[in-house]
């Protein structure tokens, strides 16, 4: 596992910015609108979300969209879910099927 993807998941910023994408594509500006942050801030947030791969960017014109990368996503929790020991796995299972009911 990229030690990057942890980095994207230590700051406050990036977190609602996947929150936000959770929701579908979006473009800079949107992100951009319930964050009280400049656009470089924005910018440089976007670029260690890339980095780290758990999302992706699309250029239509001068406009970037970016996207939740479904794939990294999930890459991540299976390796998050693989440092649980084998014995308490199943207890785990079980707690999220609650949470989802």
């Amino acid at each position: 596992m990229n030690a990057d993807v942890f980095r994207a998941f230590s700051d406050a910023n990036r977190l609602k910015i996947l929150e936000r994408l959770s929701e579908g594509e979006l473009c800079a500006c949107e992100i951009q609108d319930n964050l009280n942050i400049t656009q470089p801030t924005l910018s440089y947030h976007m670029s260690t979300l890339q980095k780290s791969g758990l999302v992706n960017v699309r250029k239509s014109g001068q406009w970037s969209h970016y996207s939740i990368n479904v794939e990294a996503v999930n890459d991540v929790i299976a390796y998050v879910s693989s440092l649980i020991p084998k014995d308490e796995r199943a207890d785990v299972k079980s707690d999220r099927e609650s949470i989802a009911h």
